[in-house]
């Protein structure tokens, strides 16, 4: 399990193991903590939900679970004894290194030395702290790009590790987005703790509509959103840009692959890791802005 956010207390707590996919994992955080459900962890199946026993409302879980239940998702539910719960998160929070080359960490684990780049992330509610699969692979490529002197645009930027990664790299200016609050929180925190002079804005692409043109465009997000917003993607990127998106499968790539193509973007990188992709693309030189 790789902890999202942090128990504070140490009453006992009922556990909702959740199977499912992107999106459904950010909407069920975002739905569930409006009920009163204080923690979340991240899976290699989805989310574990955390709720106080005297506060979980079986009325208001069941409105929420009936918008759902048809959409590919499953739950368990079990009881967590007392236990110091910022004891365990931080004992099961590991510091992760990405081709040796990035070590991220949380704030109370020690520096280490020797690395390229070093990215403090204290997660909270948010994905992003490089141990999902997605995450790694995203900051693999960017970690094959000449960022410095660039523009970045990142999209679903979560705990802001990319736009963190990107601004470490040299870029001269990174724009961050995201559609949830609480990842608008996190994200600037984030930012404010790694000293990266970038401030991450609440929307969609759709909603803040950034200016550009971007050298890079990264997008985490997942295959739908991707299908949906490729054009405007193709559309702010400069001529000869790099757009490097993750989220989905490798049985999505194809549909993602023909997409880019007939907007001028040429497939270039797909990186695969526990089943998931990472694809890298770079605008046509002769395609417009």
């Amino acid at each position: 399990m790789i902890p999202v956010g942090v128990i504070p207390s140490t009453m006992d707590y009922f556990v909702f193991s959740i199977t499912c996919s992107p999106p459904y994992d950010e909407i069920l955080i975002a739905e569930l903590a409006n009920i009163g459900f204080e923690s979340f962890m991240e899976t290699a199946t989805g989310i574990e939900a955390f709720v106080m026993e005297g506060e979980f409302d079986q009325e208001a879980f069941q409105e929420v679970w009936q918008k759902y239940k048809d959409c590919g998702i499953s739950y368990d539910k079990g009881r967590v004894q007392k236990v110091n719960w910022n004891e365990e998160w931080e004992k099961n929070y590991a510091p992760i290194a990405v081709d040796d080359r990035v070590y991220v960490r949380a704030s109370f684990h020690p520096p280490k030395e020797g690395v390229g780049y070093e990215i403090v992330i204290n997660p909270k509610m948010s994905f992003g702290t490089g141990h999902h699969a997605t995450t790694y692979l995203m900051m693999q490529l960017l970690l094959e790009q000449e960022v410095k002197g660039k523009s970045v645009l990142d999209l679903g930027s979560g705990t802001g590790i990319l736009a963190i990664l990107a601004a470490k790299m040299g870029a001269a200016h990174v724009q961050a987005l995201d559609i949830d609050e609480w990842c608008v929180e996190n994200g600037n925190e984030n930012f404010l703790e790694n000293k990266a002079p970038i401030v991450m804005e609440k929307g969609s692409i759709q909603e803040v509509k950034p200016k550009g043109p971007f050298d890079f465009i990264l997008a985490n997000i997942n295959k739908n959103v991707l299908m949906d917003e490729m054009g405007q993607y193709a559309g702010i990127l400069n001529s000869g840009g790099k757009l490097l998106i993750s989220g989905f499968y490798q049985e999505d790539a194809s549909d993602l692959a023909y997409l880019a193509e007939k907007l001028g973007l040429a497939k270039e990188e797909e990186y695969e890791r526990e089943q998931w992709v990472a694809v890298q693309f770079q605008k046509s030189i002769q395609a417009s802005n």
